[in-house]
Protein backbone atom coordinates (compact mmCIF):
# COMPACT_ATOMS: atom_id res chain seq x y z
CA UNK A 1 0.00 0.00 0.00
CA UNK A 2 1.35 3.41 -0.92
CA UNK A 3 0.85 6.22 1.58
CA UNK A 4 4.08 8.21 1.15
CA UNK A 5 5.61 9.36 -2.11
CA UNK A 6 9.04 10.88 -2.67
CA UNK A 7 9.13 13.44 -5.50
CA UNK A 8 12.56 13.61 -7.12
CA UNK A 9 13.13 16.74 -9.20
CA UNK A 10 15.72 19.32 -10.16
CA UNK A 11 15.95 22.66 -8.38
CA UNK A 12 14.57 24.36 -11.53
CA UNK A 13 11.41 22.24 -11.32
CA UNK A 14 10.54 23.11 -7.71
CA UNK A 15 7.21 24.75 -8.62
CA UNK A 16 6.11 21.72 -10.67
CA UNK A 17 7.11 19.43 -7.79
CA UNK A 18 5.13 21.51 -5.30
CA UNK A 19 2.09 21.47 -7.61
CA UNK A 20 2.34 17.68 -7.69
CA UNK A 21 2.80 17.51 -3.90
CA UNK A 22 -0.35 19.61 -3.36
CA UNK A 23 -2.36 17.31 -5.66
CA UNK A 24 -1.11 14.20 -3.83
CA UNK A 25 -1.93 15.80 -0.49
CA UNK A 26 -5.50 16.48 -1.64
CA UNK A 27 -6.04 12.73 -2.15
CA UNK A 28 -4.44 11.77 1.16
CA UNK A 29 -0.91 10.89 0.08
CA UNK A 30 1.99 12.32 2.03
CA UNK A 31 4.87 13.43 -0.15
CA UNK A 32 8.48 14.31 0.45
CA UNK A 33 10.06 17.05 -1.63
CA UNK A 34 13.74 17.33 -0.64
CA UNK A 35 14.13 21.03 -1.39
CA UNK A 36 10.89 21.99 0.35
CA UNK A 37 11.33 23.63 3.77
CA UNK A 38 15.10 23.89 3.62
CA UNK A 39 16.57 23.40 7.05
CA UNK A 40 20.02 24.72 7.95
CA UNK A 41 20.51 21.85 10.42
CA UNK A 42 19.86 19.02 7.94
CA UNK A 43 21.71 18.69 4.65
CA UNK A 44 19.91 18.17 1.37
CA UNK A 45 21.49 14.69 1.12
CA UNK A 46 20.13 13.73 4.56
CA UNK A 47 16.64 15.07 3.73
CA UNK A 48 16.66 13.07 0.48
CA UNK A 49 17.86 9.90 2.22
CA UNK A 50 15.28 10.26 5.00
CA UNK A 51 12.47 10.97 2.52
CA UNK A 52 13.32 7.99 0.33
CA UNK A 53 13.74 5.58 3.22
CA UNK A 54 10.34 6.62 4.58
CA UNK A 55 8.47 6.35 1.26
CA UNK A 56 6.98 3.47 -0.68
CA UNK A 57 7.28 5.11 -4.09
CA UNK A 58 9.53 7.56 -5.94
CA UNK A 59 7.99 9.79 -8.59
CA UNK A 60 10.79 11.10 -10.80
CA UNK A 61 9.86 14.46 -12.34
CA UNK A 62 12.00 14.36 -15.46
CA UNK A 63 12.14 17.57 -17.44
CA UNK A 64 15.15 18.45 -19.60
CA UNK A 65 16.91 19.69 -16.43
CA UNK A 66 15.58 16.92 -14.17
CA UNK A 67 16.65 14.01 -16.36
CA UNK A 68 20.27 15.21 -16.36
CA UNK A 69 20.38 16.38 -12.74
CA UNK A 70 23.04 14.51 -10.71
CA UNK A 71 20.83 14.77 -7.60
CA UNK A 72 17.82 13.25 -9.39
CA UNK A 73 19.95 10.42 -10.78
CA UNK A 74 21.40 9.74 -7.31
CA UNK A 75 17.91 9.67 -5.79
CA UNK A 76 16.79 7.24 -8.50
CA UNK A 77 19.83 5.08 -7.72
CA UNK A 78 19.02 5.07 -4.00
CA UNK A 79 15.37 4.25 -4.74
CA UNK A 80 16.49 1.32 -6.91
CA UNK A 81 18.77 0.14 -4.09
CA UNK A 82 15.86 0.34 -1.63
CA UNK A 83 13.65 -1.51 -4.14
CA UNK A 84 11.04 1.27 -4.22
CA UNK A 85 8.42 1.52 -6.90
CA UNK A 86 9.62 4.18 -9.37
CA UNK A 87 7.15 6.06 -11.56
CA UNK A 88 8.77 8.44 -14.07
CA UNK A 89 6.87 11.58 -15.10
CA UNK A 90 8.72 12.40 -18.33
CA UNK A 91 8.58 15.68 -20.23
CA UNK A 92 8.17 14.87 -23.93
CA UNK A 93 11.38 16.84 -24.59
CA UNK A 94 13.50 14.84 -22.11
CA UNK A 95 15.09 11.39 -21.94
CA UNK A 96 14.87 8.75 -19.24
CA UNK A 97 18.07 8.37 -17.18
CA UNK A 98 20.03 5.16 -17.73
CA UNK A 99 18.94 3.46 -14.48
CA UNK A 100 15.26 3.64 -15.39
CA UNK A 101 15.28 3.60 -19.18
CA UNK A 102 13.49 0.23 -19.06
CA UNK A 103 10.45 1.74 -17.28
CA UNK A 104 7.32 3.00 -19.01
CA UNK A 105 6.99 6.70 -18.16
CA UNK A 106 3.92 8.92 -17.90
CA UNK A 107 4.77 11.39 -20.68
CA UNK A 108 3.62 15.01 -20.48
CA UNK A 109 4.12 18.37 -22.12
CA UNK A 110 4.20 21.62 -20.17
CA UNK A 111 0.63 22.42 -21.26
CA UNK A 112 -0.60 18.93 -20.28
CA UNK A 113 1.08 18.63 -16.87
CA UNK A 114 -2.30 18.45 -15.07
CA UNK A 115 -3.23 15.47 -17.28
CA UNK A 116 -0.05 13.68 -16.17
CA UNK A 117 -0.84 14.42 -12.52
CA UNK A 118 -4.33 12.98 -13.05
CA UNK A 119 -2.90 9.82 -14.63
CA UNK A 120 -0.43 9.48 -11.75
CA UNK A 121 -3.25 9.81 -9.19
CA UNK A 122 -5.28 7.19 -11.10
CA UNK A 123 -2.25 4.86 -11.09
CA UNK A 124 -1.69 5.35 -7.37
CA UNK A 125 -5.41 4.76 -6.70
CA UNK A 126 -5.07 1.39 -8.44
CA UNK A 127 -2.13 0.50 -6.16
CA UNK A 128 -3.50 1.94 -2.92
CA UNK A 129 -6.65 2.43 -1.00
CA UNK A 130 -7.24 6.16 -1.30
CA UNK A 131 -10.50 7.10 0.41
CA UNK A 132 -10.38 10.75 1.42
CA UNK A 133 -10.21 14.05 -0.40
CA UNK A 134 -9.17 17.33 1.21
CA UNK A 135 -10.81 20.36 -0.33
CA UNK A 136 -10.17 23.99 0.59
CA UNK A 137 -13.14 26.19 -0.21
CA UNK A 138 -12.05 29.09 -2.45
CA UNK A 139 -14.79 31.29 -0.96
CA UNK A 140 -14.43 30.86 2.82
CA UNK A 141 -10.96 29.27 2.96
CA UNK A 142 -12.05 26.38 5.19
CA UNK A 143 -10.60 22.94 4.58
CA UNK A 144 -12.96 20.00 4.62
CA UNK A 145 -12.49 16.27 4.22
CA UNK A 146 -14.89 14.13 2.24
CA UNK A 147 -14.96 10.78 0.49
CA UNK A 148 -12.83 10.67 -2.64
CA UNK A 149 -14.93 10.69 -5.79
CA UNK A 150 -15.14 7.18 -7.28
CA UNK A 151 -12.76 6.70 -10.22
CA UNK A 152 -15.70 5.92 -12.54
CA UNK A 153 -17.15 9.40 -11.93
CA UNK A 154 -13.72 10.97 -12.46
CA UNK A 155 -13.38 9.09 -15.79
CA UNK A 156 -16.86 10.21 -16.82
CA UNK A 157 -16.09 13.87 -16.07
CA UNK A 158 -12.81 13.63 -17.99
CA UNK A 159 -14.51 12.01 -20.99
CA UNK A 160 -17.17 14.75 -21.06
CA UNK A 161 -14.62 17.52 -20.47
CA UNK A 162 -16.48 18.65 -17.37
CA UNK A 163 -15.58 19.09 -13.72
CA UNK A 164 -16.45 17.42 -10.44
CA UNK A 165 -18.65 19.29 -7.99
CA UNK A 166 -19.02 19.40 -4.22
CA UNK A 167 -20.49 21.75 -1.63
CA UNK A 168 -18.56 23.45 1.16
CA UNK A 169 -19.82 22.10 4.47
CA UNK A 170 -19.10 25.48 6.10
CA UNK A 171 -20.44 28.19 3.77
CA UNK A 172 -22.55 25.94 1.48
CA UNK A 173 -20.74 27.35 -1.58
CA UNK A 174 -20.73 25.09 -4.66
CA UNK A 175 -17.16 24.13 -5.53
CA UNK A 176 -16.01 22.93 -8.93
CA UNK A 177 -13.02 20.57 -8.88
CA UNK A 178 -10.60 19.81 -11.69
CA UNK A 179 -11.26 16.11 -12.39
CA UNK A 180 -7.54 15.46 -12.94
CA UNK A 181 -6.00 17.07 -9.87
CA UNK A 182 -9.04 17.65 -7.61
CA UNK A 183 -7.95 21.29 -7.36
CA UNK A 184 -10.80 23.78 -6.74
CA UNK A 185 -11.53 25.88 -9.82
CA UNK A 186 -12.23 29.55 -9.31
Amino acid sequence: MISKVYISHSHEDEEMAMRLARALDRVGLESFVALYNLSPAISLAERASFGLRNSECLVALLTAKGSTSPEVCQEIGLARGLDLLIIPLLDAQAKLPLLIEHLRPLVFSEQKYADAIGLLIKTLRELSRLEWLKVTCPKCGEEMTQYLTPQEEVEEALAKGTFLETICSYCQNRIRLDARTFEPMI
